[in-house]
């Protein structure tokens, strides 16, 4: 639908603060906090210092703190310091991952299946 577009936080911006909608696209500095119901994609040579509560995440640039998704994909590129809560990881080759992981704990306590992990290589 053409009123439903996602938020877009370009190469040329720099913002601290928060982030409440459906669907958000930084590709460049964020620092705070970040609530979607829908999907956050952190595109290359961005960098994200945030607490984010998301549906689900793409994460291709930087990020430090705190995520929590039901779906989370880590791009070769991907660089994440801090906690990870995910029902679905994926992790490509090359990403790297450096914090604690929690996969299906939330899920299971609400009654969805087990978390799938995967790691896939590049195409």
């Amino acid at each position: 639908m053409a009123d439903e577009k996602a938020t877009v936080i370009d190469a040329q911006a720099d913002v601290d603060g928060r982030l409440k909608g459906k669907d958000a696209n930084i590709y460049d500095r964020f620092k705070g906090e970040v609530e979607l119901s829908g999907r956050l994609v952190v595109g290359e040579g961005a960098r994200v210092e945030a607490r984010v509560h998301v549906d689900a995440a793409e994460i291709a640039g930087e990020f430090k703190g705190d995520i929590k998704a039901r779906a989370l994909t880590l791009g070769e590129k991907a660089r994440v310091e801090g906690s990870v809560d995910a029902q679905v990881l994926i992790v490509r080759e090359g990403a790297q991952l450096d914090g604690a992981i929690a996969t299906g704990k939330s899920a299971q306590a609400v009654g969805r299946p087990p978390a799938v992990v995967s790691h896939v290589p590049p195409s």
